[in-house]
This record gives C-alpha cells, structure tokens and sequence, in this order.
C-alpha cells in the first residue's frame, strides 16, 4: 500500500489572485529579507488583504535554514496566533514555513525532532499556502523539509506527510525576475528530483509521468529561461517542472545524488541545487555497474528524450552525455574542483571523512538503486572532485 499526496496546485499566470478567497483572520508571510526588498512581500501581502486578512511577516530566513530560524519563527506565530501560514520565496523559505508550523501546532517539539513516522496532528490551528519565487526545489509541490545544523555542520532532511502545503501557488509572475546563476542552479535541482524520482527503488506509477514530464520540459525549456529570463514562456513552463518533479519524488523519493549534495552542501556551503545536480552524471554512472546487472530506467529517460538506448549501457552513457551539455550550456561546474576552485586537494582530503559521515546519514540515501558502502561513498566523492568517470 502506498499513498500519493499533493496541495491543490493553482497556477499559471495571475494565479496569486486565488490569495484574495482564502478564509480566515491572521496570517503570517514567512520569507527573507531579498523578497521584502524586491517588493514581493508587498504584493502578497495587498492579495491577503483582499481577503480580510492581517498580516504579520517574518522575513530572517537564510539560505539554508537553521533550527534557530525555525524556532524564532515558530515562536513568533505562537505570539501572534495566525490561522494562515504563508511560504515566500525559494526551497529555504518554503522549508523554513513548514518547520515553523509544525512547532506552532505543536510546541512540545524540537524542530530536529520532526520525522514521516509520528502523527502530528496539524491544522488545528493554520493552514498552509506556498509561494514559490525559484523554479527548483519543489517545496511547494512537498512535504520534505530540509534544516541545518549549524553547530553540527549538517543538513537535516526530515518532514512529515502532514505537513503537504494546502495550497501552492504557481505563479510565474515572481521567477521572472532570477538571475541566470539561479535559474541554472534552481533549474538542475528540478532536473535531479525528477530523474532520481524516476530511478530510485520506491518509484511508482503515480509519480513516473510526472518525473518524466519534468525532466523533458527541462531539457526543453531551462537553456531558453538561463539565455534569456525574459522567456516569460520558458519561465511558465520551468515554474511548472519544478512543482511537477516536487510531486513526483516526494510520492517517490530521491537518493544518492541529494544524499552526496545535502553533505557537500553543508560541508563547503555549496548551493543546495548546484551542490546536487553535480553529483547526479556520478551516480547513475555508479548505479548502472550494479553487480548482477540489475535495471535501472535510466535507459527509459533516455528514450523519452529521444537519446540512443538500445539497452541500459547505451541509454545511461546517452542520459549522462546529455546531462553534461546540459549543465554545460548553463555554467554548472562538472566536478568539486570546478565548484570549488580554490578548494585544495589537500583541504579536500581532510574533510571527506566529514563529508561521508553526513552523506551516510542522509534519510535520501536509502532509496539508491544500488546499495553504497562506506567505500563507495569515499570513492564517489573523489571522483567526483577530480572530476573521473565512476568505473567501479
């Protein structure tokens, strides 16, 4: 038995114009101080009052939140008792206003106590909608939340099916305005959800042709959207991908690419769709060595792009060829030398141990088609660095 869930989904153009029907009294915005100066803040905040809501904003979530920033956040809802709860901004924001929910409903947790397993019990006292600004993480499409542990030195992906967005919000009106770095790096972390959604061990019917679907749009649109940002039709279409591959590996799951990127990430504070999307080309090349030759669908990624694939090693060395270009064309580095250039072999060497440590931790890494040893992980990283081929 297995369960799929999703927010109801309002997009398209003018899609932010549903914020004037929501019920209630109270709400607060929770985003970051780039989305107040841009005047996002605003604009939603003049949607809510269309609807009879007050509004509160917290607006001190940094990329890649803390539990710290959870707590303040939650601390401030308890304070102002908000019946609506609204996400604003990129993966951090959306992730920081799920987090904070959770506590406000239920104050006896911890934020790092948060897990799929317990019941929750939410919406007792707010619900949830999701704003997206960047075309990526899927937060809105979600129920995963990923923190950090600043005095630990690592991400902590965690969640709980309760805590889907009621409502996400796909409005492209407010992607429009990210630079190409961001369109490139938010645009391959869809790409990494939808192709790990397809391949890892708990893919499954429901979530299949929407990771498909996301990653062929991607293909298509992202070198238009990164070229030229005001595509206003590569923007839609990549604004759409990203919740479609959100909804796709949340009903799945991702793996060993989010699980090397989560550590790498943390480690040497690499931008999570960057710090993903390079380890991607890797672990399938890892995947498909599989002792016993075990299937791994890459070749059917393939085939739906139109890519060689007359079996599984021509579709994967196909499906990584096109990979590349791709991240090629929009300015992604290869490898961890690359991302990281003044980043010593050296220095390198003396953090992997920290960087397979928080990878084996990672909840993501067990839905891997292949199983990873604590050798593998070692190698994986260093190939990565180098920049090689996995051949093992």
């Amino acid at each position: 038995m297995w369960y799929f869930r999703s927010p109801d989904v309002v997009f398209g153009e003018d899609a932010l114009d549903h914020l004037a029907y929501l019920k209630g009294d109270q709400a607060i915005i929770v985003t970051d101080e780039t989305m107040v100066r841009l005047g996002f803040v605003e604009v939603v905040k003049a949607k809510l009052a269309e609807a009879g809501l007050d509004c509160d904003v917290f607006d001190q979530v940094e990329p890649e939140p803390s539990l710290q920033t959870v707590e303040r956040g939650a601390a401030l809802m308890l304070e102002k008792k908000p019946d609506w709860i609204v996400g604003l901004g990129g993966g951090s924001a959306l992730d920081a206003a799920k987090a904070m929910w959770i506590l406000y409903e239920r104050p006896d947790l911890a934020p790092e106590e948060i897990n799929p397993l317990d019941e929750l019990g939410l919406r007792q006292k707010a619900r949830l909608a999701a704003i997206p600004t960047t075309s990526g993480t899927g937060s809105e499409s979600t129920w995963a939340i990923v923190l950090t542990d600043t005095e630990e030195g690592r991400k902590i992906p965690t969640g709980a099916p309760e805590c889907t967005p009621d409502i996400a919000i796909v409005d492209p009106v407010f992607a429009a305005q990210m630079p190409p770095r961001l369109t490139a790096d938010t645009g391959l972390d869809a790409l990494t959800h939808a192709v790990e959604g397809y391949t890892s061990t708990w893919h499954n019917d429901f979530s299949d042709g929407l990771c498909l679907k996301a990653i062929h749009v991607i293909f298509t649109y992202l070198p238009r959207a990164f070229a030229d940002g005001g595509d206003t039709q590569a923007r839609e279409k990549m604004h759409n991908a990203a919740s479609l591959a959100g909804l796709g590996f949340i009903n799945s799951l991702t793996a060993a690419a989010h699980a090397l990127g989560h550590s790498l990430g943390a480690v040497f504070h690499v931008p999570h769709g960057r710090a993903v999307s390079l380890f991607l080309p890797y672990t399938i090349q890892f995947n498909v060595l599989a002792e016993g030759g075990r299937p791994t669908r890459y070749a059917d990624i393939a085939r739906f792009l139109g890519l060689p694939a007359a079996d599984e090693k021509e579709g994967v060395a196909s499906l990584v060829s096109a990979i590349r270009d791709l991240e090629r064309r929009v300015g992604q580095p290869l490898s961890i030398h690359e991302a990281l250039p003044d980043l010593t072999s050296g220095e390198f060497a003396a953090r992997l141990d920290k960087l397979v440590d928080n990878a084996e931790m990672d909840a993501t890494i067990v839905a891997s088609a292949r199983d990873l040893s604590t050798d593998d992980t070692h190698r994986l990283f260093e190939y990565a660095y180098q920049g090689k081929d996995v051949d093992f």
